[in-house]
């Protein structure tokens, strides 16, 4: 586990618990044992399970997990995710807190896997993207992966995206291709992709050296069809921006390579599970 994970799962822990759980001191018995299940109100795919368990272990060692379920399993509305047992007083304090890390996580993988299905049988990647939440960025995109899903970068260091505003800024392709040129050869392993918003654009930065992917941003189907063609396979191609449920199987049918929909972790809806006690 991530260094940054187990901070986050330790600050969720000390958000809830502050100075202690008053409930649970006060009318649970220290000495009680009990046993508990993590159940789907819903169904979906699962992702966060390890999260969950760690939440349990960092509040009393002697509680007992068994994941019933991995990341990546599909469950239907009924299923048992997770088993616990063991003190009490932890099994309620963690409550809360693994839930919310299991359902949000959740949440996400099945919606990956949504939009992962919608472009069937059309060979194409689903694409997550940066806007994830602060600190959760490592367990939302592991969640994508959960679903089926594939991660483009992680941040801004592993990977170059030349955007609209980068490219007002940077000037015209001599300076464009002096920056790629200086990068290449400073980082040659470090993957550039540029944002093109018109087929103008897509000729343009077809010409260049040293890029490896376009960013096809906002184009209809039918200039992204027109894309492919120019390319004629020569970069890797990317669509995004406003792709939903509605329009992803026709943009998959262009020929792209990548759909990247932020809507995977921005909008993922948390799925209903709950702790019920045996």
């Amino acid at each position: 586990m991530a260094p940054s994970t187990e901070q986050l799962i330790q600050a969720a822990i000390a958000e809830d618990i502050g100075p202690g759980d008053v409930t649970a001191t006060y009318f649970v018995p220290e000495d009680s044992l009990s046993k508990a299940q993590i159940v789907a109100r819903e169904s979906g795919v699962v992702s966060g399970v390890e999260i969950a368990q760690r939440v349990f272990a960092l509040l009393d060692e002697r509680v007992q997990t068994h994941a019933v379920l991995s990341d990546g399993a599909a469950f239907e509305k009924g299923s048992v995710l997770l088993e616990i047992s063991g003190p009490t007083r932890a099994i309620l304090t963690g409550e809360r807190t693994a839930l919310n890390f299991l359902q949000r996580l959740s949440g996400v993988a099945t919606q990956a896997r949504r939009y992962v299905e919608a472009v069937k049988p059309h060979p194409v990647q689903i694409w997550d993207t940066r806007k994830t939440t602060p600190g959760w960025r490592l367990l939302e995109k592991a969640a994508v992966k959960a679903g089926g899903g594939t991660n483009h970068r992680l941040g801004l260091y592993d990977h170059v995206m030349v955007k609209d505003n980068h490219l007002a800024a940077n000037g015209g392709l001599d300076q464009l291709q002096s920056a790629i040129d200086r990068l290449k050869k400073e980082r040659p392993d470090t993957r550039i992709q540029i944002e093109a918003d018109t087929l103008e654009q897509v000729a343009d930065f077809l010409t260049l050296r040293g890029v490896d992917m376009l960013l096809l941003d906002n184009m209809g189907a039918e200039k992204l069809r027109q894309a492919v063609a120019m390319n004629a396979g020569k970069l890797w191609l990317e669509a995004s921006g406003g792709i939903t449920l509605e329009t992803i199987r026709d943009i998959a049918a262009t020929g792209v390579n990548a759909i990247s929909v932020g809507a995977l972790t921005h909008s993922a809806r948390a799925l209903d599970l709950g702790l019920d006690f045996l």
